[in-house]
């Protein structure tokens, strides 16, 4: 019910004389005429998954009455409101059923298990909790095989820990590499174990090796050796002299070696000496080098301060190699710190031999191995707690943005463009309108887009902008940025013309059937089409003309398919019947045109309780293929609301001036990667679910919408870095 009173009390009074002092606020306003109230009895609620069948009636109050013109848009914002409370009455019963099975079958849930399990191996609490917080709806179930579990666990870790793809990539880039850290960390060794990588490579002609090293006699002779063994030259330098000042010494060596003097990371001077590093005119890649024998707590100290000195100095400090993993109890440790704090782990060295012991890094064995190394819980988490304290930094988050990005640009064709739309945000409006044609022209691009999926061409209710429509990949799957219904050619068979001259398309699913113009060039060019329409829908079946409600009776039950409708799993019931159709403004003579009608039921897939009947046609030459097809029309149902939702969230009195165009843009491709994501049921997209959920997209939410409010977040973070300086940088 609504409310309207003078002011606030006066409304109040209102609500609890009509609904009692239980009544639930939904939402308020100021007007013109005092304060407007949205409120329910808390008995009128829905219960899950229960829809209003009809509006709340108004109050009797006679304040109540004088409802101002633009209440269209109250009520909207009202209808979502309980459209969440609905979803969130629905999760939150699912997730006590969860937790009851739980309890009744008296076993740990797998995240205790699998968090039990990274403890174990000497992983942190802090690194646990994120990688757990972000474990898939698909595994929580008690029952779920932990071959599968911990097969998830592997791929997130796996994820966070950044390698080399090849050698090559740090190998053939020429330049001044110092490896840095504190002393008996192994410098010395592995400069010689990356020395023999080189000349292996690029033979002896163009590398070197340089020692600052001149306190310890002994690290001074070994390097010396060998540079003999590998017949290249070294160079000694003082800790405090610039390396430009070798660089005349050293001309034609393209690839240059500095085994630095070992510092402990309190020592003050470690600051001087990378910034002698830094203090040349030639840039030097550091390379921290970290003991996997150590402690936790000294690690997680090393980077931070070896990371504050690159800083000081101007500089950068991304890259490590992991020494002496031969003896190191657990790897656990280590690679924990690696990857909260967004390092880029290039080798892995293992032993004295050079250059047999050391390799590249292979994250995913890395990670196996780290798992395979446990000891018992209370100890595990004694020695996991001291690194736990110091969470992530902020560059290392970046770098998991980045490649959560990465993964949407591989899984989504179409995705690449959404973020250059995205990137318009906050510019000026005559450059967004410029910059918007760029984006779009030539979009999609050739082999991109199979099909089509057309929306009505009305608007969407309670919005004053059309949904775009949607272009279907070879594969089945929606491109990441739908297509604005505004730049688009007039006329639905122009349309459909327009998408196959330029594009090759010819799969069209479409909301009504099309018209006749329309319909007859799609059946003389034997293209494929389906169309999703209402049971009041007429057709001509045994002789009669009846509608497709009536023909339930008598169509044909194909059994049962599962799917996903409105962010919930759920089960699709078909039937059909051959009928003829008597396309709109063309009889096609008497015959009319040989079709099929498809019949469809959409249950809860827990509860089995009827969520919606949908109807379907499609021409008859295409036979019992159409399945994927209705699938897709069916699942499409959610873009409309989802895109919604993403236009009031991208509200530019929030984020910045924002053209319409480019806000709709941005709105309809997060919701249909948001519902791409639901949908998609292997093991990568499930990943990309956890990970994003991970960012704050909530569990006690529909999963396309947290999916969605994720991928917001996404973007909004991703700005947040970029601004910082600490966005995606290339990996070279």
């Amino acid at each position: 019910m609504r409310f309207l009173g003078v002011n606030s009390r006066e409304a109040m009074r209102q609500v609890r004389e009509a609904l009692g002092d239980e009544a639930l606020i939904l939402a308020n306003r100021r007007t013109e005429q005092g304060v407007e109230i949205l409120a329910m009895a808390e008995s009128a609620a829905p219960a899950a998954g229960e829809a209003f069948a009809a509006p709340t009636p108004e109050p009797s109050a006679p304040s109540a009455s004088a409802i101002p013109d633009n209440a269209q848009a109250f009520e909207a914002m009202s209808a979502r409101l309980l459209e969440e409370m609905r979803d969130m009455r629905a999760l939150l019963s699912r997730e006590q059923t969860s937790r009851e099975q739980n309890r009744h079958q008296g076993s740990a849930g797998v995240g205790d298990r699998l968090a039990q399990r990274m403890l174990e191996a000497g992983f942190g609490v802090a690194l646990a909790d994120e990688v757990i917080a972000a474990l898939p709806e698909e595994l929580m179930a008690a029952g779920e095989a932990d071959e599968r579990a911990m097969a998830w666990l592997e791929r997130q870790l796996a994820g966070r820990l950044e390698g080399l793809d090849d050698e090559a990539a740090f190998m053939d880039r020429t330049g001044i590499v110092a490896l840095i850290g504190p002393t008996g960390v192994g410098k010395t060794t592995t400069t010689a174990k990356l020395a023999a990588r080189y000349v292996m490579r690029h033979g002896t002609r163009p590398v070197a090796l340089v020692t600052t090293d001149s306190f310890r006699i002994g690290a001074h002779e070994q390097l010396r050796i060998y540079s003999r063994l590998l017949d290249v030259p070294m160079y000694p330098m003082n800790a405090d002299q610039p390396v430009s000042d070798l660089l005349e010494r050293m001309r034609g060596k393209s690839w240059i070696i500095i085994d630095t003097v070992g510092m402990s990371q309190r020592d003050h001077r470690v600051i001087e000496q990378v910034g002698h590093l830094h203090g040349g005119d030639s840039p030097v890649r550091l390379v921290l080098l970290l003991n996997a024998a150590s402690q936790p707590e000294t690690l997680e100290e090393v980077v931070i301060r070896y990371r504050q000195a690159a800083q000081a100095a101007g500089g950068e400090l991304r890259d490590c190699i992991i020494s002496k993993q031969d003896e190191a109890g657990r790897l656990a440790p280590v690679l924990d710190i690696v990857m909260r704090h967004g390092l880029r782990l290039l080798f892995v060295s293992h032993g004295q031999r050079v250059p047999e012991d050391m390799s590249l890094a292979d994250p995913a064995e890395l990670v196996r191995q780290a798992l395979a190394t446990r000891i018992s819980l209370p100890a595990a988490r004694q020695a996991a707690e001291p690194a736990s304290r110091t969470s992530g930094s902020l560059l290392g988050q970046g770098r998991r943005l980045a490649a959560t990005l990465q993964a949407l640009r591989r899984r989504l064709a179409g995705f690449d463009r959404l973020e250059a739309v995205w990137d318009l945000l906050g510019l000026p409006e005559p450059i967004q309108q410029q910059r918007l044609d760029e984006r779009l022209s030539g979009y999609p691009m050739p082999g991109q887009a199979l099909g089509m999926l057309w929306s009505e061409r009305r608007r969407v209710p309670g919005e004053g902008w059309s949904m775009p429509d949607v272009a279907l990949s070879p594969e089945g799957t929606w491109l990441a940025l739908p297509l604005l219904q505004h730049r688009q050619v007039a006329g639905q068979q122009a349309r459909l013309q327009a998408v196959l001259e330029r594009h090759d398309v010819s799969v069209h699913l479409m909301t009504g059937l099309p018209d006749s113009e329309a319909g007859d060039w799609l059946e003389e060019r034997e293209l494929t089409w389906c169309s999703q329409v209402r049971g009041s829908q007429r057709v001509i079946h045994a002789g009669e003309r009846q509608t497709l409600t009536a023909l339930a009776t008598a169509a044909e039950a194909l059994g049962e398919v599962e799917c996903r409708f409105r962010g919930a799993s759920g089960r699709l019931s078909l039937a059909t019947l051959p009928v003829t159709l008597k396309l709109r403004g063309n009889p096609r003579g008497s015959e009319g045109l040989p079709a099929r009608a498809w019949l469809g039921q959409v249950r809860d897939g827990e509860s089995g309780r009827a969520l919606a009947k949908r109807y379907w046609l499609a021409p008859a030459r295409l036979g019992r293929e159409p399945k994927p097809l209705l699938l897709s029309l069916l699942q499409s149902d959610v873009l409309a609301s989802l895109t919604r939702r993403a236009w009031q969230r991208l509200d530019p009195a929030d984020i910045g001036e924002l053209r319409p165009d480019v806000r709709l843009s941005m709105a309809s491709g997060l919701a249909t990667v948001a519902a791409h994501l639901d949908l998609s049921e292997d093991e990568s997209a499930m990943d990309l679910r956890a990970e994003l959920l991970g960012l704050g997209g909530g569990r006690r939410r529909r999963r396309d919408v947290a999916l969605l409010e994720a991928l917001i977040q996404l973007f909004l973070v991703r700005d947040a870095i970029r601004h910082l300086g600490l966005g995606e940088r290339e990996t070279g």
